[in-house]
């Protein structure tokens, strides 16, 4: 089962638009803005892929309290893999030790460790694949996608390979990575979903489709 879990994201609403994508190819479990399963469901027996598009505490999306970050935490340990969609590696960046498992960081303003704020210039832009012998690499396809938030100057918090890029007047940044968390599981960060019309473009989704089927490959999956 993959568990995905989104916030509305000021009205945009991109992972309910992606799971409507989705949840006809897989068995998905979604939840917006509220995220009841941190608390009731053992991720670690019952989730085989967790996907992320939200940040805690802004909007109408608490922050995940009580068991939550110790289930999070358990299902990480066993080595299974993370997908995290656009402001997905901030999901969590009230824990200490999140910022080590995303590779690629949103920094908020006012960040905790100080770290000066990334930024999101919005514009139509073009996602063009990295020069890499990844593995996954031959299955992705660049993307020229419709006038969206464009995420950059995040943070590096671990070793990554990038895996696509885009270049804009402020010069080029990733836009799609893997890195591995502490405990050796596959972490995918794609940075494009913010609009719902992007998440529908037919090579976001085929890319989205690509990067699962990695995951999902993962040994502890």
């Amino acid at each position: 089962m993959i568990y995905f879990l989104a916030d509305e994201h000021f009205g945009a609403r991109p992972g309910a638009a992606l799971n409507a994508e989705l949840h006809h190819d897989y068995k998905i479990h979604f939840e917006e803005n509220t995220f009841p399963c941190l608390e009731s469901t053992d991720l670690r027996r019952n989730c085989s892929l967790l996907i992320l598009n939200f940040i805690a505490g802004t909007g109408t999306t608490a922050s995940p309290v009580g068991a939550a970050e110790a289930n999070v935490r358990r299902y990480l340990e066993t080595g299974k893999p993370l997908l995290l969609i656009h402001a997905g590696s901030a999901a969590f960046w009230h824990w200490p030790w999140w910022r080590e498992v995303v590779g690629l960081r949103w920094v908020r303003n006012n960040d905790p460790f100080q770290i000066a704020p990334s930024v999101h210039p919005t514009a139509p832009y073009r996602v063009d694949l990295c020069k890499s012998h990844h593995p996954l690499l031959p299955h992705l396809r660049p993307m020229d996608l419709p006038s969206d938030e464009i995420y950059i100057q995040l943070e590096q918090t671990a070793p990554a390979v990038f895996l696509m890029q885009t270049t804009i007047d402020q010069g080029t940044f990733p836009q799609c990575h893997e890195n591995r968390s502490p405990w050796g599981g596959r972490v995918i960060g794609l940075l494009p979903g913010h609009s719902a019309e992007v998440v529908r473009h037919p090579d976001y989704l085929a890319n989205v489709r690509a990067i699962i089927a990695r995951l999902r490959d993962s040994p502890a999956a």
